[in-house]
């Protein structure tokens, strides 16, 4: 393949990975999109060889889509924002990684999504799927509140929405609590009404797992279960309370992104939902503009490998 000659030549991949799922998508010098590919779960605090597998077979299924050759990998100018990498450990584990793009500067998956929020600029975002977190990006300060990880943080997301459901249902199961709507449609969709059952399939399983649970908390919410409801205004109240600690640093704007988001947002504090905006752009298209800011810091044409540095020091 014919080497990039100059800025317009340039092919970014926008690689957005979290604790369910990895996709990345390719656009061009004028952040048209032209292909993009999805694949497993991309938190390297959950395990590093999962992450850059994940990394590479979405950016391979990206290049596919966009109908160009596999080659093209290694044309690309990927930016990378991960779960997980909030943790300088793991920043600096990632930033090593002998990568097959031309390029590649990694960032926080908050930072990421904060920028495709708001095209680049300042403001704050909630993420909620199967993690949650808060962050904020104003005047070149970030804050972070939240994002501890599943099982003991997190609160509000997915993945806690179903470990909450869980232990409703063992308690209901063994007659210590209210049956209820939730407790049905919690045994259905494990196919199973015995406890034992239940310990063995959810023991030790991760986050994505107790996401998927989260599905019938939520529509249980929704039809007025008082089990269901409990549990969802609780996390709900978690994320306000998120919301508004970011607030204080008086962000132009505040999103809220992540596969529970739009279902969440009824349940928040009505002061909260009222400051809540669509986002601008996708988490991938955040990473490309990470990545377009980064190689314009290094100066034009200039080529090196991932750029390695310390997390607390580039992201609070």
């Amino acid at each position: 393949m014919v080497a990039l000659r100059d800025s317009r030549d340039i092919l970014y991949v926008g690689i957005d990975g979290g604790g369910s799922k990895c996709r990345a998508s390719i656009f061009d010098a004028d952040n048209r999109l032209l292909g993009t590919g999805v694949s497993g779960p991309a938190n390297p605090l959950h395990g590093y060889a999962q992450t850059i597998d994940s990394i590479v077979r979405s950016a391979a299924l990206a290049v596919a889509d966009a109908g160009m050759p596999a080659e093209t990998l290694g044309e690309l100018v990927a930016g990378v924002g991960l779960a997980g990498v909030n943790m300088p450990r793991l920043f600096n584990e990632m930033s090593a990684w002998a990568h097959p793009f031309k390029q590649m500067f990694l960032t926080t998956d908050q930072h990421s999504a904060c920028l495709g929020a708001h095209r680049g600029g300042d403001g704050a975002v909630i993420i909620a799927g199967t993690g949650s977190v808060g962050y904020s990006w104003v005047n070149g300060h970030s804050e972070i509140v939240g994002g501890h990880g599943f099982p003991h943080g997190d609160k509000g997301s997915g993945a806690w929405l179903g470990m909450e459901a869980v232990k409703y249902l063992l308690m209901a199961m063994e007659g210590l609590s209210a049956k209820s709507m939730l407790q049905r449609e919690l045994q259905k969709a494990l196919g199973t009404d015995d406890p034992y059952d239940v310990i063995e399939m959810m023991a030790g399983k991760p986050s994505s797992q107790y996401a998927k649970l989260a599905v019938p908390v939520v529509e249980c919410a929704e039809a007025d279960c008082p089990v269901a409801v409990s549990i969802m205004r609780d996390g709900a109240a978690y994320i306000s309370d998120l919301a508004e600690k970011l607030m204080e640093s008086k962000p132009p704007r505040l999103a809220m992104i992540g596969g529970l988001a739009p279902r969440l947002k009824p349940w928040l504090k009505p002061r909260v939902a009222e400051r809540v905006s669509d986002p601008l752009d996708p988490p991938e298209l955040g990473c490309v503009y990470f990545a377009q800011h980064s190689l314009a810091a290094l100066g034009e044409g200039e080529t090196r490998p991932a750029e390695k540095g310390d997390a607390k020091a580039l992201f609070g």
